[in-house]
């Protein structure tokens, strides 16, 4: 049976709705490096879409891949495996926000300093570009923000929620995630998002908000093989 297209989420978005950022090698796809670290198979990848993804990436590349259980070939690195929930939208509470501004490209150096202090999740250069990105100032200074990442059709995952350390406990990380989730809803999309499990304190509140646990997944961490397969590495746009 076909399977849910969150079920591989990065794979969904990636030969779908940001099919156009898409780095491909047969059946490999990747963002690019100055957007987002990830990476992605089909649900049953075989000797090939690994030699692929090798090819791919260049050998000792740090690759991350997400979605269903994948057990990698002979000469990859296993770095870590990192736990994961997947929320789905079950009834919140979403509304614009009046404080909150659309951030744009000027903004970015403001937001890559926000995301280094408060480590919201990998945040690049160019990840503004794969959706809509809302903030809240303070005296001129972005001091939270949170946005749109993964495009898959029917859904839009909410990312880089975060909030600068003097200004927590405000409720203005939740402001945003319920704005963007506003924005989401009005294409007639449904939001969801993921976090880390052992994250209980943001469990319990993406729970309070109306969120609902959809999938335990996780995230694979390798290094590619030092020498791949003899072949000419070819990013196709």
């Amino acid at each position: 049976m076909p399977s849910h297209p969150l079920d591989n989420s990065i794979h969904s978005a990636l030969s779908g709705p940001h099919a156009h950022f898409a780095q491909r090698r047969g059946n490999a796809l990747r963002y690019p490096v100055d957007m987002s670290p990830f990476t992605a198979l089909p649900d049953r990848p075989d000797e090939a879409d690994w030699t692929d993804l090798a090819a791919l990436t260049g050998p000792g590349a740090r690759v991350v891949l997400s979605g269903p259980a994948v057990q990698p070939p002979d000469g990859w690195e296993v770095r870590a495996l990192v736990p994961l929930l997947q929320f789905v939208d079950d009834g919140i509470a979403a509304a614009p926000d009046e404080e909150a501004v659309r951030l744009r490209g000027t903004d970015v150096p403001e937001m890559l300093a926000l995301a280094r202090r408060t480590e919201p999740g990998p945040f690049l250069p160019r990840t503004i570009e794969m959706g809509t990105y809302l903030g809240i100032r303070h005296g001129g200074r972005l001091v939270a923000m949170a946005g749109e990442r993964l495009h898959v059709p029917g859904w839009t995952e909410i990312s880089g929620v975060c909030t600068d350390a003097g200004w927590r406990g405000r409720g203005l990380g939740t402001r945003l995630l319920l704005a963007v989730a506003a924005g989401i809803r009005e294409r007639g999309e449904t939001p969801f998002l993921h976090v880390l499990s052992s994250n209980e304190n943001a469990v319990r509140l993406y729970e309070s908000l109306g969120f609902r646990l959809r999938l335990r997944t996780a995230n694979l961490v390798l290094t590619s093989p030092a020498s791949p397969e003899p072949s000419e590495v070819g990013d196709e746009p």
